[in-house]
């Protein structure tokens, strides 16, 4: 059907969306943003800058420290400016004496403060793996993530169960692992990395 045969055109259509659509259609459709910003965005009244993949700057690697059997601790975290926001992940790994043996960071996009952290989890998980950690120490700042990961929270949000699920995953891959929360202040090297992660989207490199 032509824009003629419908006397509509795209701007009109998603008006007609943004006032007809109704609160339970919006939060099943877009679970991860709110009400009223959808129907904004519909009406045109925001505009989205992100809707990109993710983009990792170039990781810091201490090779001479990586091998097989490691004992590790991994700091991370998210940051979402606007929650939803632009977004990065950030993460760190340090051996059991407490160097650092890998720094991550990660831009996301858009996307909300928790989805950041499960992101963030992700990465460093990842990064673990890789190194060849087998006995990990977690830790991190969102008492939330650290508790739905512990199994003390179901996990309600829809855009944070398939996370979830990677997080699971992955940890089944360590011989032991664990996960505190800690305050903000003693995760200060992950927000950086998490910051630095929204703030590259418009560098060539760190």
């Amino acid at each position: 059907m032509t824009r003629a045969e419908t006397g509509l055109d795209r701007k009109a259509a998603l008006e007609i969306l943004a006032e007809n659509l109704s609160d339970s259609v919006i939060r099943k459709l877009f679970s991860d943003f709110e009400v009223d910003e959808v129907r904004r965005l519909l009406r045109g009244e925001l505009q989205v800058v992100e809707l990109e993949p993710a983009t990792e700057a170039k990781p810091v690697v201490n090779t001479t420290v990586v091998g097989k059997d490691l004992r590790c601790k991994l700091f991370t975290d998210g940051a979402s400016r606007g929650n939803p926001g632009e977004a990065g992940a950030g993460s760190v790994l340090l051996d059991d004496k407490g160097k650092e043996l890998v720094c991550r960071s990660l831009y996301l996009g858009r996307c909300t403060n928790n989805v950041a952290e499960y992101r963030a989890l992700i990465l460093g998980l990842q990064s673990a793996q890789e190194i060849g950690c087998s006995r990990l120490t977690i830790l991190l700042d969102s008492q939330l993530i650290v508790r739905q990961v512990e199994g003390r929270y179901k996990v309600k949000n829809a855009a944070l169960k398939p996370l979830f699920k990677e997080v699971k995953m992955l940890l089944a891959g360590f011989e032991i692992w664990s996960i505190a929360h800690v305050p903000r202040e003693e995760n200060k090297r992950a927000d950086e990395m998490a910051n630095r992660g929204i703030d590259w989207k418009n560098r060539d490199s760190l």
